[in-house]
């Protein structure tokens, strides 16, 4: 081999091996909150949540996830609400939160069943992804039995597409 290729070679291991390395994350830029929304919620002033914040955190009052048609992906604007119910039940290990999942009327009855279940699942592996615990969670499905809406149209069917978070402490 002549000196030319050796060169070559070696700049091309120095290039595979800067880009296989492992890549750092940056931190995100701190926002003063002036132009855009919070995406993570302020926790009690303590930093611990309690039982009084499921009524009072902005947050924690928000409790139910909306899917996409068919779907039982968690879409990306709930990934901060699922941190806030996480990190609750993290910060109170005696409450227990029951996950329910619900489709709108189309699909047969069992399709339906089994799509709620998949949401209620998808919605526990998004919070146990976030530090909160399996133990502290129960899905149920509902499938298509319990509207919020009757109407038959898509503005409707969009607010049947959900998972219902309900807490109760032991």
């Amino acid at each position: 081999m002549n000196t030319t290729t050796r060169v070559l070679i070696a700049a091309l291991l120095c290039a595979a091996a800067i880009g296989c390395s492992k890549k750092v994350k940056e931190a995100p830029p701190v926002d003063s909150g002036a132009s855009a929304p919070v995406t993570q919620p302020a926790p009690a002033t303590s930093g611990v949540y309690g039982p009084g914040d499921l009524d009072s955190d902005a947050c924690l009052r928000q409790r139910v996830v909306y899917f996409d048609l068919d779907r039982d992906a968690l879409r990306p604007e709930f990934q901060a609400l699922v941190g806030c119910h996480a990190k609750y039940l993290r910060d109170r290990p005696t409450s227990r939160m029951t996950l329910e999942g619900h489709a709108d009327e189309r699909g047969s009855r069992e399709y339906n069943l089994g799509l709620g279940e998949r949401r209620g699942n998808s919605v526990s592996s998004a919070i146990q992804a976030n530090g909160g615990s399996g133990s502290q969670q129960t899905v149920v499905s509902y499938g298509e039995e319990r509207p919020v809406c009757t109407a038959s149209n898509e503005d409707c069917w969009a607010k049947n597409r959900r998972v219902e978070i309900i807490y109760t402490e032991k």
